[in-house]
């Protein structure tokens, strides 16, 4: 007489919130109770209660990214499970997409999943059917609930209330509203009146970082500490251009009348923002120079001794342009920031250029890449190896930008620029690959 075979059950429970999770008998154990007297109600069939438990509070049925649900595939994959109860589908998954995996992986390890509250059994087709009709109405059901948080975040923004998020420089939040906070809201005005007055943003951002002026601190809902960081030009652009300081709630592009109090007067905000688009008139190089298609020749390869990097930039006297790599931090910290804050783009090319056509003239060179070359092509001789690489030296002025861009990535890893002049870090076997992969591109000879 063979022995009854016993089939592990998992229990698997899930709440969406944490709210009520501290009670003695939550949530979780009560779904929990249900599913155990449903396993016990089949203990004729060799049903038994795993001792573990896979227990989500606080998670989301939108994602698997839980720990309990994660815990429970890795015993499934290890084959220490048979079945897997819940209470209601949905606690398993809210995604049609996410369940549909599950069932998959269910199935490959020939995993029965039940619920207590909607039998089915997914090993049959029309267990499939039901639990797919299920799946329908649970993701609708998620899917509504999203719509509904949204349209409550437009209605509330429409009526300027603050929807939470990390408070802008010159606020707090209590009570779910925006409560001015007197020293930062001094130091945002002081902004504001300095730039309407002298509207330079470098040196405005150069007093506020000596005197240790930091973006908002703050704690999240959560207790997270969150700690500013430096002033820099990118943060006092954004302070200059939010529109909170003035009374008003943004949402999506739109502006609507804020139940907090403003700290920036009309009239100031109105100077400050003119001020702004006159220096932008006069912005060249940025990003409008760095989303040109036209290829830089040294653009990633230029670095300051404290490793910035610098980005290629331009600016204009009459119908002339005139090149430029200038240094990151001045662009974020102004000019004060590093040891060279730009260098003439026509002036270190040439010098760049100059160092990789002597190295393409070395004898050393010349020498590694012909022994290289012969090996991998012994049909081209020496001589026809050695005219070849000189050519790339005696052609470079003729070369396609992009070509001569191509070069000069494939040899330098990087370029270190100092006030007395520039230091070239050269790619260890750079010139050797690039002098045989360049010859190699040449067609063999035809055997006599």
């Amino acid at each position: 007489m063979t022995a009854e075979r016993r089939l592990i059950c998992a229990i698997y429970t899930r709440k969406s919130t944490e709210e009520g999770l501290e009670q003695n008998f939550n949530s979780l154990d009560a779904q929990r109770d249900a599913c155990e007297n449903f396993i016990a109600s089949q203990k004729s069939e060799g049903w038994m209660m795993a001792r573990e438990r896979y227990d989500d509070g606080g998670f989301s049925g939108g994602n698997m990214q839980r720990p309990g649900l994660q815990k429970l595939l890795d015993d499934v994959r290890n084959g220490m499970v048979d079945i897997i109860v819940v209470y209601k589908i949905d606690r398993l998954s809210r995604s049609l997409a996410d369940f549909a995996k599950l069932v998959e992986l269910f199935d490959e390890h020939k995993v029965t999943f039940v619920s207590v509250t909607q039998a089915f059994n997914t090993t049959t087709s029309m267990g499939r059917l039901t639990l797919n009709i299920l799946l329908s109405f649970a993701q609708f059901e998620r899917e509504l609930a999203g719509e509904r948080v949204r349209d409550k975040i437009a209605a509330s923004r429409q009526r300027g209330i603050w929807m939470g998020g990390m408070p802008p420089l010159g606020y707090d939040v209590a009570e779910r509203k925006l409560i001015p906070n007197p020293a930062e809201a001094q130091i945002v005005q002081e902004m504001f009146r300095r730039f309407a007055v002298t509207p330079s943003m470098a040196t405005l951002v150069r007093d506020l970082r000596a005197r240790g002026v930091t973006s908002k601190s703050w704690t999240t809902s959560k207790g997270i500490e969150r700690s500013g960081k430096l002033i820099t030009k990118g943060y006092v652009y954004k302070v200059f251009k939010n529109t909170v300081y003035i009374g008003m709630a943004a949402y999506k592009g739109k502006q609507f009348p804020g139940e907090h109090e403003p700290i920036i007067e009309q009239e100031l905000w109105d100077t400050v923002q003119e001020n702004l688009k006159a220096g932008d008139k006069h912005v060249k190089g940025g990003s409008e120079s760095r989303d040109t298609k036209a290829p830089t020749l040294l653009r990633g390869l230029l670095f300051s001794p404290e490793g910035r990097a610098f980005t290629p930039g331009w600016t204009s006297k009459g119908p002339k342009r005139y090149l430029y790599y200038i240094n990151t931090d001045a662009i974020k910290l102004g000019k004060d920031a590093c040891e060279v804050c730009r260098v003439p783009a026509g002036e270190i090319e040439g010098v760049v250029v100059q160092q990789i056509r002597g190295a393409l003239r070395s004898p050393e060179i010349l020498s590694q890449a012909v022994h290289e070359v012969s090996i991998a092509r012994p049909d081209i001789s020496e001589t026809d190896a050695i005219k070849h690489l000189q050519s790339i030296d005696q052609v470079w002025d003729h070369l396609f930008p992009a070509e001569q861009v191509r070069i000069a990535h494939a040899l330098i890893e990087r370029i270190t620029v100092r006030k007395d002049g520039i230091s070239i870090t050269w790619k260890t076997k750079g010139m050797p690959k690039f002098l045989r992969d360049s010859i190699m591109q040449q067609p063999c000879k035809e055997a006599a």
